[in-house]
């Protein structure tokens, strides 16, 4: 199974600096079944960071709204659960009840002007004939 494919998920500009946006992706497992894979993106500035949209905690979704993922400063990843902060460029645990883990990183980088996943096979939506990738940015 290849994974050197980068897979656009949306333009840069589609994410306003110092915001969030998440992704329903569904990704290709190693032993061939799809499951659900959901990411968000952080952009700050020229830079982009990505996550999983998981809880270390107790593995439920940061958003407590949808793509509400960051204090209200903007300046960590909140957990909307049980207020859990995580620092927005190494995705650490640095206060509420996961202190000391981490969210687990996604690849990215930026093509073209495309925020692009790496590192993993995703599922493309071409069952209907149509060369789409069925993979569009959430309006925030």
């Amino acid at each position: 199974m290849t994974t050197d494919v980068a897979y656009a998920i949306c333009s840069f500009n589609d994410i306003p600096s110092r915001r969030a946006i998440g992704f329903q992706l569904m990704i290709v497992a190693e032993d061939g079944s799809h499951r659900p894979w959901p990411i968000f993106i952080i952009r700050w500035g020229k830079q982009v960071f990505g996550y999983l949209n998981l809880c270390p905690h107790d593995k439920v979704n940061l958003d407590w709204e949808r793509n509400q993922f960051l204090d209200g400063n903007g300046l960590r990843i909140l957990c909307g659960k049980h207020g859990s902060l995580f620092e927005i460029g190494t995705g650490m645990c640095v206060d509420g009840p996961c202190k000391g883990e981490s969210l687990t990183p996604v690849a990215l980088t930026v093509l073209d002007g495309d925020i692009c996943v790496t590192g993993v096979t995703l599922v493309e939506d071409d069952d209907d004939g149509e060369d789409e990738t069925g993979l569009q940015c959430e309006e925030g």
